[in-house]
């Protein structure tokens, strides 16, 4: 996988999207859509954006019983989706039914699923407020198995949990956000420089508001883009 952003578009309408997406597809290798598009304009918008030229990533976070599952990632590959989230949380049979899902949407097209492992937004005491007694990694790590033995194409983790990622199932693609060029005080508590998560191993750089919110959107994603590319070749 050639490393490069996946661009969030991570904005109101479906116009605002397209438009945000033809400033910056000379800079990056994908655009992603998350709850915010998928639940108002629809997966529509997927297809709109796929005639653009670049692949997209429908972030839908899939978490229900496993019929539910497959119907929705077939409509999702039907769109054109080139990749489509599942929570790992709700367990192999879940995933199993996204990834035919998809496949069967797709048809002959590449597409895959990818897992959510720990969203970036938890660290150690978010987590042991809702139960769970694991660090991050001790979590993504078994969940990086889980999904990979249900066939995913990759997971989605905090880039600090990228080298986790690899020493466990390192047949999978790597995608992460959390990415920051500078310290943000935002919703990510879990989060690195461009050039740190080339480092650890990151395949596909989620990167939305340093990109989007940015005076020149092209111009900051020509920046990220040369910094992974200087990463890359330090490799």
């Amino acid at each position: 996988m050639v490393r490069g952003i996946i661009v969030a578009l991570d904005v109101p309408t479906a116009e605002s999207a397209v438009g945000m997406a033809e400033k910056v597809a000379d800079h990056v290798v994908g655009f992603k859509i998350g709850l915010g598009l998928l639940h108002g304009p629809g997966p529509l918008l997927i297809s709109a954006l796929v005639a653009l030229g670049k692949p997209v990533f429908a972030d839908a976070k899939l978490n229900d019983i496993p019929s539910q599952v497959e119907v929705a990632s077939r409509r999702l590959g039907e769109h054109g989706a080139r990749w489509v989230t599942a929570h790992v949380s709700g367990g192999q049979a879940m995933l199993e039914a996204a990834v035919t899902g998809l496949r069967e949407g797709a048809g002959a097209a590449p597409a895959g699923i990818l897992g959510v492992t720990v969203l970036t937004s938890h660290d150690d005491a978010s987590l042991a407020r809702i139960g769970i007694d694991r660090s991050p990694g001790k979590l993504v790590a078994r969940m990086a198995k889980v999904a990979a033995a249900a066939g995913c194409e990759g997971v989605v983790s905090s880039p600090r949990e990228l080298t986790v990622v690899s020493d466990v199932a390192p047949g999978l693609l790597r995608v992460t956000p959390g990415i920051r060029p500078v310290d943000r005080d935002d919703d990510q508590a879990r989060t690195m420089t461009p050039s740190e998560a080339v480092a650890r191993g990151a395949d596909l750089l989620v990167i939305g508001r340093p990109i989007t919110a940015a005076s020149d959107p092209s111009a900051a994603a020509a920046a990220i883009a040369f910094e992974i590319k200087e990463a890359a070749s330090a490799d």
